[in-house]
């Protein structure tokens, strides 16, 4: 067994978390070193009380923090999870309350109860100087890659947040898809394709526009601006044109008509503009699309 969960009930006061969980995970044979190690990757969680004596959970990276009786510790330990070395990302600008990354694809947006070490966040946790907090207020897709915003207080967060569904946030994509997507433009003598549907019954817009297309390999490289941020928005909008995104196993079809040796998803963040919240000032930031593959 590779994946166990450990749910510890914390029965004496000022015990360190390291020794409970060594105790606890004897057959995993996991020197203390190790144990911090893991800690480190975000696989266990003290559930206790605050001081108001409501309960709540978090994770806990402190290895020597002594527990208190009532305490609850658990531990979701998946070799497999653990062992998972994190991709590379690249600061792009680092503002202060929030820095801009060059998210790789492959590299998670949000962590699990199994883990965090492999998430965008943690690794801006981990890299800047000086290091600060790290809070999510956007997502890319894990097989997504590019430009994604990482706040570095509570307050910048809730900010950004606040500016994202208010849509004051412009994010634009670039996107290869199967086919040739002029079809479609000249079908309505557009230059831009606007879906404007609800996905998940909330509201969804997409626009696409088409930058080249290769008739060797029948693909479009296309151009997209989203005014909503749903789950998987772009790669259902492009599914439902039956246009698919190159590289998209959960809603692309058939690539038989396709000579591409991609097999990576081929959509990436390409710029993001948007008002600073904290200087007021107009920020514009972009990365070729070689920096994305």
């Amino acid at each position: 067994m590779t994946k166990t969960e450990y749910h510890i009930c914390i029965e004496k006061d000022e015990i360190t978390a390291v020794d409970w969980l060594a105790n606890a995970m004897l057959k995993e044979k996991q020197s203390k070193s190790a144990l911090k190690e893991i800690m480190q990757k975000g696989c266990v969680w003290i559930e206790t009380r605050d001081a108001q004596n409501q309960r709540y959970t978090q994770r806990l990276r402190r290895a020597k923090k002594r527990l208190k009786q009532g305490d609850i510790l658990h531990c979701y330990y998946d070799k497999k999870v653990l062992n998972t070395p994190p991709p590379t990302a690249t600061l792009v600008s680092d503002e202060g309350g929030y820095s801009i990354w060059n998210k790789p694809a492959g590299m998670l947006s949000q962590g699990s109860k199994w883990g965090d070490h492999c998430t965008i966040y943690r690794w801006a946790e981990k890299h800047l100087q000086p290091e600060r907090p790290a809070f999510i207020v956007h997502r890319l897709d894990r097989a997504a890659s590019g430009l994604i915003i990482i706040a570095h207080k509570k307050q910048v967060a809730a900010q950004f947040s606040s500016m994202f569904q208010k849509r004051l946030i412009k994010k634009c994509y670039h996107v290869s898809v199967l086919g040739d997507f002029s079809k479609l433009l000249k079908k309505g003598n557009k230059s831009t394709v606007t879906i404007n549907n609800q996905l998940d019954e909330k509201d969804a817009i997409s626009h696409f526009s088409l930058l080249s297309y290769n008739i060797g390999t029948n693909i479009s490289h296309l151009e997209v601006s989203i005014e909503t941020g749903r789950k998987h928005q772009i790669r259902k909008h492009l599914s439902q044109l039956s246009y698919p995104v190159i590289g998209d196993r959960l809603y692309g079809e058939s690539r038989k008509n396709s000579k591409t040796p991609h097999t990576q998803l081929q959509l990436s963040a390409t710029s993001l503009s948007f008002e600073c919240p904290i200087t007021l000032q107009k920020k514009d930031y972009k990365i070729d699309i070689n920096q994305c593959e």
